[in-house]
């Protein structure tokens, strides 16, 4: 591998999704893994799954695949995001929905773990609900030397070196790793960014290079907007995207 892709949190955002995948295609990536909630919010869930499928992209489970695989997982969410997930549901096929039901909690290729929420295999715990002592433990009792996680939309990295925790946004520069050090990237979110940045975004990953860059992919918001609407969606995930 030399060059991977991250994405994550699509949200059934296919026109995102679309511009991101050609900005990828423009770069020659080895790899793309999505980090789950590929549906949920958006206005197309069942395209947004066939897209992956159709690219052969491997996918974890996020939280809100992991309410279309456990229907209690349902009261996890609020209401809004709640009636949001029971119309996207709806408008997966068959065949979509027994795709995210072999969606694993966890990947790891090589010396990366790819997860939705939490290492090591935690769609629903938020980075941000996770104390300083309980990062060092999770470092030490997991062997990769880098993890990728999505879920907060807001793009991050947690830096470990020396015993010593570093956390810093991920922004337009382009970042080379410490050699030694470890670290848990947060690649933001294709389909529903909330860093105040409305491009979709996706993290670009030289092996070689170890290098972490933050891609920003600007792509037709009001289409989608209106999409949302069009299908019935709570406005408010229409609005959010502006």
């Amino acid at each position: 591998m030399t060059k991977l892709a991250i994405v994550s949190d699509i949200h059934g955002n296919r026109d995102a999704l679309e511009e991101v995948l050609k900005d990828i295609d423009a770069l020659s990536v080895a790899q793309i893994f999505s980090l789950g909630d590929n549906i949920g919010y958006g206005p197309e869930p069942e395209a947004v799954i066939q897209m992956l499928q159709d690219r052969n992209i491997p996918s974890v489970l996020g939280n809100h695949e992991l309410a279309v695989t456990d229907a209690s997982e349902l009261d996890w969410f609020n209401p809004v995001a709640r009636e949001s997930l029971l119309k996207t549901i709806d408008m997966l096929s068959a065949a979509s929905i027994e795709r995210i039901h072999q969606f694993p909690y966890c990947r790891v290729e090589d010396d990366y773990r790819f997860v939705h929420g939490f290492p090591p295999d935690s769609p629903v715990i938020y980075q941000f609900q996770v104390s300083d002592d309980d990062l060092v433990k999770t470092f030490s009792e997991l062997q990769e030397r880098i993890f990728f996680t999505g879920h907060t939309h807001y793009p991050e990295i947690v830096e470990y070196d020396a015993d010593a925790i570093q956390k810093y946004k991920l922004g337009r520069k382009t970042l080379t790793l410490k050699t030694g050090a470890r670290y848990i990237i947060n690649v933001g979110s294709v389909g529903q960014p909330r860093d105040g940045d409305n491009n979709a975004k996706y993290v670009l990953f030289d092996t070689a290079a170890q290098t972490v860059e933050l891609r920003y992919v600007p792509y037709d918001i009001e289409s989608t907007v209106q999409k949302i609407l069009d299908a019935g969606l709570p406005e408010a995930h229409a609005l959010r995207l502006r």
